[in-house]
């Protein structure tokens, strides 16, 4: 199969030039003006040509209960979420495509999903989310979140005593599930792949980690974690290990230019330099960490010091959103108030390449796709310069990253293969997916849950609140 997209703009250092783009299977074959069309002819003219960018992080079945936790921190939050998670593969199924659709309209080409997994039905989880993914076309790397310690121990204890109730499966049983997704999921030829993705420090046992390290080495697997998101985090690591997170999971062998890490809100510069020197990637995730209340992530400290940053959306339940082009701004901006040198703040070019070449660095993929080169991947995105939210002509980079554009993806592809066309999704129906998410859900406004209430008193303590007020 082949096509080529004629008279279509694409950044040239700080400029533009038009070129055409020749697409042959899977790859780019040549970019050049005045190319021959090879395969299929495609209009680009007043359209923007960008490499896809990758949804570095999110949690697709939180779909199914965003815009309905309070504004709590989240340890509370985290209480409400696994309270209320969804319970059939078949929700699994949709959430996770709804996390495809809104990736890829934003300009995502890829995902990475640490997926809650169902208690008992963990590997028709994945088999749903891997179904998803493919059913869409969009590049997926399917991360199940696994844990061996109960939720309950990722707050500080505070020197009490603490009994953690929940039962947790064993070390082996969890690592054993991981190995048996790979054997059956594992398909990166076919743009799906499965991480091994422990949760984080604060739920997860050193032989997690450690049983995580063999399988990623054995299978050549990407390693991937929360870090430090909050400030509760950080003082459970020092409870947990004597020293800092980053420092133990270095020591550990976790971290390594395979390893990405969602949030690392709460790091010292020594900590920053940890991971330029294991060239560790962060996934800025900034909406969530701003509904959460977990900090801004030091963003410009990282870029300074050289580590690799992509972009997340973060799960729809502390986002609300899987709008990545809303992500990356957010996530660029909001680094304008952290240091009044100017220079250092991220500018809109900088923001396309972390999200596009930071995130498949992340991955460790930044050989096969994240720029527009010839021999790359062919996970291209089109954006539609004549859309009203990115007019009048100014720059057209500067205005997809810092304004509000809406449905101004036109055409888009993955390995080479159409995933939406005209501003339409190609290979699902959209309006089945929306009646159906409708019928499955309710309006329940005033949903509360009891988990919250029994954890607030503890997690009020050990961070030193004063009690709650009526």
């Amino acid at each position: 199969m082949s096509f080529t997209i004629q008279n279509v703009l694409i950044p040239d250092g700080e400029s533009y030039k038009t070129v055409n783009v020749q697409i042959q299977d899977d790859r780019i074959l040549a970019i050049a003006p005045n190319l021959e069309v090879i395969g299929t002819a495609i209009e680009g003219s007043h359209q923007l040509l960008l490499p896809g960018f990758v949804n570095a992080h999110t949690h697709s079945s939180e779909m199914w209960q965003r815009g309905i936790i309070p504004p709590t921190p989240l340890e509370l939050w985290i209480a409400e979420l696994y309270k209320f998670t969804p319970l059939d593969p078949a929700q699994a199924y949709l959430s996770a495509v709804g996390t495809a659709v809104e990736t890829l309209m934003t300009g995502g080409t890829c995902v990475v999903d640490h997926l809650v997994l169902i208690p008992g039905q963990e590997l028709e989880t994945i088999a749903a989310a891997e179904r998803a993914y493919r059913s869409v076309g969009i590049r997926a790397f399917i991360a199940p979140l696994i844990q061996d310690k109960a939720l309950s121990a990722g707050i500080p204890t505070g020197g009490d005593e603490v009994k953690h109730s929940e039962d947790v499966p064993t070390t082996q049983a969890v690592l054993d599930l991981v190995q048996t997704a790979v054997e059956q999921f594992h398909r990166p030829d076919e743009g799906i792949e499965i991480m091994v993705a422990p949760t984080g420090i604060q739920l997860c046992s050193d032989a997690l980690f450690a049983g995580c390290i063999e399988l990623s080495d054995r299978y050549d697997l990407n390693r991937h974690a929360h870090l430090l998101e909050t400030k509760a985090q950080q003082l459970l690591a020092q409870e947990k290990y004597g020293c800092s997170a980053v420092q133990h999971l270095k020591e550990i062998g976790f971290l390594s230019p395979r390893t990405s890490l969602a949030h690392c809100v709460w790091l010292d510069d020594r900590e920053i330099e940890i991971l330029a020197e294991t060239r560790s990637t962060v996934v800025h995730n900034p909406l969530s960490n701003l509904r959460l209340g977990s900090g801004i992530a030091p963003i410009l400290k990282y870029r300074q010091a050289g580590v690799n940053v992509s972009f997340g959306c973060d799960g729809s339940a502390s986002n609300d959103s899987q709008d990545l082009l809303e992500a990356i701004k957010i996530g660029s901006i909001l680094h304008n108030v952290t240091d009044f040198d100017y220079q250092y703040w991220i500018t809109p070019r900088q923001a396309v390449d972390m999200a596009s070449l930071g995130g498949a660095t992340g991955l460790n993929r930044a050989d096969q796709f994240g720029t527009l080169e010839v021999g790359k991947k062919a996970d291209l995105v089109l954006y539609d310069l004549k859309s009203l939210s990115l007019l009048p002509r100014t720059d057209p980079i500067g205005l997809l990253v810092l304004g509000r554009p809406v449905n101004v993806v036109s055409y888009a592809w993955v390995n080479g293969k159409q995933v939406i066309s005209d501003h339409e999704i190609c290979n699902v129906s959209v309006n089945d997916l929306k009646e159906k998410l409708f019928e499955q859900s309710q309006w329940s406004p005033k949903r509360k849950s009891a988990a919250i209430s029994k954890t607030e008193a503890r997690y009020r303590s050990v961070m030193g609140l004063s009690e709650r007020l009526s």
